[in-house]
C-alpha cells in the first residue's frame, strides 16, 4: 500500500473514539439485516473529517480510490469529500469527467446515506448538469437501494439550478418504492423543488399524494402550512 495511504489510515484512526462508534453503529443500522449491515465505524465526527479533507485533498485519484475501498465508514466519507473536492477545484473536461466516472465505477463503496448525500449532487449532479441525463435515470431503475438513492440525490444539483424536471420524473418512477430511505429521498427534494417552485410541488402534490407512502408525503410537505399538511394527511385536498 503506498505510504501516504498508511500514513492517512493512521492519523485517522488514531482519532478514533469507540463510545463514538459504538452510537454511529447502532445510528446508521449496521445490525443484522438492517440496511448498513456489517458497516464498521471508528468513531470521528463529521468536523473533523472535513479538516482531514482539507489536509489530504492534494492526494491522487487513485489514492482517493484507495481510501474509498476501505471496510472503515469514515474514511469511504473522507475518500467521497475528497472526490468532491477534486471535482470542484477542476475546470477542465477530461478531470472532471475522469473523477464522475471513477465516482460509477464505485458505486459498491458508496453504500449507506450520508456517503451518497455528500457526493452524488456535487459529482454526479454536476458532471451531467449539460449532458445526457441517462445515467442517472439507470441509476433509479437498480435493484441496489444506494444506486437508486444517488440517482435522486443527484438532482439537488440541478434543483440548485432551478431545473426540476428530472427531480419530478424520477420521483413519478420511485412512487412506490419500498424503502423508506428512498421515501425520504424522493420527499426530501421534492420539498427543495417546492422551496423555490411551489406551484409545481402542489402539482405533483395534487396528483400522486393520496398514492404516495406516507413517509414520502410527509417530507414532501414538511414546509408547507400546517392546515396544507393537515388537508395532504387527511385526504381532503
Amino acid at each position: 500500500m503506498d505510504k501516504s495511504i498508511n500514513h492517512i489510515l493512521k492519523t485517522i484512526k488514531d482519532h478514533g473514539n469507540p463510545q463514538i462508534a459504538a452510537h454511529s453503529q447502532r445510528f446508521f443500522k449496521t445490525g443484522k439485516g438492517e440496511y448498513g449491515e456489517g458497516d464498521v465505524f471508528l468513531g470521528i465526527r463529521v468536523p473533523l473529517i472535513r479538516k482531514f479533507v482539507r489536509e489530504f485533498k492534494s492526494i491522487t485519484l487513485l489514492e482517493s480510490l484507495e481510501l474509498l475501498k476501505s471496510n472503515f465508514h469514515e474514511v469511504r466519507l473522507l475518500a467521497l469529500l475528497i472526490l468532491v473536492s477534486k471535482f470542484k477545484r477542476h475546470h477542465h473536461e477530461a478531470d472532471e469527467k475522469e473523477i464522475y466516472e471513477a465516482y460509477l465505477n464505485h458505486t459498491d463503496f458508496i453504500n449507506n446515506w450520508d456517503l451518497v448525500d455528500c457526493s452524488a449532487g456535487p459529482i454526479l449532479g454536476a458532471y451531467l448538469y449539460q449532458k445526457d441525463r441517462a445515467p442517472i435515470h439507470r441509476l433509479v431503475q437498480s435493484n441496489i437501494l444506494w444506486e437508486r438513492r444517488i440517482g435522486i440525490m443527484s438532482t439537488f444539483h440541478f434543483i440548485k439550478k432551478e431545473d426540476y424536471s428530472d427531480t419530478i420524473k424520477i420521483a413519478k418512477v420511485l412512487l412506490e418504492d419500498p424503502h423508506d430511505l428512498i421515501q425520504k429521498a424522493v420527499g426530501w427534494m421534492l420539498r427543495e423543488v417546492g422551496k423555490r417552485n411551489l406551484p409545481l410541488e402542489e402539482e405533483f402534490l395534487m396528483k400522486y399524494y393520496r398514492m404516495m407512502p406516507r413517509t414520502m408525503l410527509r417530507y414532501a410537505i414538511e414546509k408547507l402550512p400546517e392546515s396544507d399538511r393537515k388537508a395532504y394527511l387527511q385526504g381532503r385536498k
